[in-house]
C-alpha cells in the first residue's frame, strides 16, 4: 500500500507516477475523503481539548467551593459528541484505506515507461555457443517437437488429469515425474546450499488477512481458489485466554511468496537479522481468470503448478542490490541446466501490482521458436510491508518498514518444458542435464516407456 502521508504531501507527483503505469488515480474522491477526514479529526481534537479544559475548570471551581454544575453539564455532554465524531473518523479512514488497497505500487525511477510487454527492455541474454550475445539459439537440425509430444511417451498424461480434475492440470508418472522432482530438488539445493536461502516448508492454505498483507487481496480475488470447509468447523472457538477466534475466509496459495513474505507480518526484526533470505518448494494454485484462453495446450499455463520461490526481507538501503543478486540466483539455475534465456526489465505498464521494479527471465522454447517467461523477480519496496506492518529497528533504535522482494527460482513446470524441448533428440528421446543426473539415479537420457 502506498504511504498515505506521501499522497498528502505531494499528490501530483504520485498521480504522475501512477499514470506512467496506466493507473488513473481518483484524485477527486481522495480529496473529498481527505477533506472530510481532516474536518472530523479537527472536530475530535477540539472536543478532546475542550473536555480537558472543562475538567481543569471543574477542579478549580470545586477547590474554591464554587458551583461547578453548569460546567459539569457541558463536560458530561462531550463524550457522546466525541464518540460520534470518532466513529465518523474511523469510517472515513476505512474508506480511505479501502481506496488505497486497490492502488498499485509506484514504479522506481529506473523503470522504463511503456504500455505493454512490447515496451520491455532486454538487459542481456545467455545462449550457449552463440557467436554474438544478441543471437537467438540455433534451430534444431530436425523438426522440433513441443513438450506435449515429447512428454506423453515419458509419462505425461493430460487425459488422466482431465478425468481427475478437469482442464489445465497435469498427471505425471515414471521418468517425467522423476525429472520434475529432480528439478525442484536441484533448485532448492542450489538456492539454499549455494545462495544462502533458508529452506522452508509452508502451508498451502492461508487466511484472507495474509493475502491482504501481501497484496493478493482484494485486487486478485478472482484469481484465487477459495477453500470451502464443507460444513461447520468443529475446532475451538476461542484461545486459552478465552478470546474468540475470528473465522476468516481461506484460500489456496498462488505462490509461496505469500507465506514466506508474511513471516515479517506484524514483526519488528532486529537490524542484525537483515537480510532474511527464504526459499520454499510448493504447489501454486491459480484460476487463470484473466488468461483469456491462452496457452491451453500443455503445461505453460495451469491451475496447479510447482515453483521454487525466493524471498528476501531487507533494509531499505539494500533492496536494489538484493534485487540484482536475486536475478543472478535465478540465472544460475538456467545456466546450470544449459538453457538459453534472456533477462528483461519490465516497463511501467507490464509490472505486477505490488512491484516497484521487476525483471523477467525468459527461456527459449524451440517448438514455439520464442522466449517464454520462467521467472519474475520483483522489489516491492515497502508496499507489502506497510500493509502487513513488517518493520525493523534501525541503528538509532527507531522502527522503519522493511523492503520485501520475491522471485521464482524457478517455476518447475516451465523448467520441465524447457528441459524437454531444448534437450530433445531426433528420435524423441531427451538428454537429461548433467546437474540433474545425480537426482535421477545417474540416468542421462529419457526414452519412451
Amino acid at each position: 500500500m502506498l504511504d498515505p502521508s506521501l499522497l498528502r504531501k505531494d499528490l501530483t507527483a504520485v498521480v504522475e507516477r501512477l499514470n506512467a503505469r496506466g493507473y488513473a488515480f481518483d484524485v477527486e474522491r481522495f480529496n473529498t475523503l481527505e477533506s472530510q477526514r481532516k474536518a472530523v479529526q479537527v472536530s475530535c481534537e477540539t472536543l478532546q481539548a475542550r473536555r480537558n479544559a472543562l475538567a481543569k475548570q471543574i477542579g478549580q471551581l470545586k477547590s474554591k467551593g464554587e458551583d461547578a454544575s453548569a460546567v459539569m453539564a457541558e463536560s458530561q455532554a462531550i463524550p457522546v459528541q466525541l464518540k460520534a465524531e470518532e466513529e465518523s473518523l474511523a469510517a472515513l479512514q476505512t474508506q480511505l484505506n479501502d481506496m488505497l488497497l486497490v492502488v498499485p505500487n509506484m514504479p522506481h525511477a529506473s523503470v522504463p515507461q511503456g504500455a505493454s510487454s512490447d515496451d520491455n527492455v532486454e538487459v542481456r541474454r545467455w545462449v550457449p555457443g552463440a557467436a554474438q550475445p544478441t543471437d537467438d539459439p540455433q534451430p534444431l537440425a530436425f523438426e522440433a517437437r513441443d513438450h506435449v509430444a515429447l512428454g506423453e511417451p515419458l509419462g505425461l498424461d493430460f487425459d488422466m488429469a482431465a478425468k481427475l480434475s478437469g482442464a489445465r492440470f497435469s498427471f505425471m508418472r515414471g521418468p517425467i515425474a522423476r525429472l520434475h522432482r529432480a528439478l525442484s530438488q536441484f533448485m532448492l539445493d542450489l538456492q539454499s546450499g549455494t545462495h544462502g536461502y533458508t529452506e522452508c516448508y509452508t502451508p498451502y492454505i492461508v487466511n484472507a488477512s495474509t493475502l491482504l498483507g501481501t497484496s493478493q487481496l482484494p485486487k486478485f480475488k478472482d484469481d484465487m481458489f477459495a477453500v470451502s470447509k464443507g460444513g461447520e468447523d468443529d475446532g475451538p472457538v476461542s484461545d486459552e485466554q478465552g478470546k474468540p477466534y475470528v473465522r476468516e475466509d481461506q484460500y489456496l496459495i498462488s505462490t509461496s511468496e505469500i507465506t514466506l513474505t508474511s513471516v515479517a507480518s506484524g514483526v519488528i526484526t532486529p537490524l542484525a537479522d537483515l537480510p532474511i533470505k527464504l526459499t520454499a518448494h510448493t504447489p501454486c494454485f491459480r484460476s487463470e481468470a484473466g488468461s483469456g484462453g491462452r496457452d491451453t495446450r500443455g503445461m505453460i499455463r495451469q491451475h496447479q503448478f510447482d515453483k521454487v520461490e525466493m524471498v528476501q526481507i531487507t533494509h531499505p538501503e539494500q533492496s536494489y542490490e538484493a534485487l540484482e543478486s536475486m536475478v543472478g540466483h535465478a540465472e544460475a539455475v538456467l545456466q546450470a541446466l544449459g538453457l538459453p534465456y534472456r533477462v528483461m526489465l519490465l516497463c511501467t505498464g507490464d509490472m505486477g501490482f505490488a512491484s516497484a521494479k521487476t525483471y523477467d527471465l525468459e527461456v527459449w522454447l524451440p517448438a514455439q521458436n520464442t522466449w517464454r517467461e520462467i521467472s519474475s523477480i520483483s522489489n516491492c519496496e515497502s508496499f507489502q510491508a506497510r500493509r502487513m506492518q513488517g518493520r525493523f529497528r534501525n541503528a538509532q533504535g527507531k522502527t522503519e518498514l522493511v523492503h520485501t522482494l520475491n522471485g521464482s527460482g524457478l517455476a518447475v513446470g516451465r523448467a520441465l518444458v524447457a528441459v524437454l524441448e531444448n534437450g530433445q533428440q531426433a528420435d524423441g528421446s531427451v538428454v537429461v542435464p548433467e546437474v540433474l543426473r545425480p537426482y535421477m539415479g545417474g540416468v542421462s537420457t529419457l526414452t519412451a516407456q
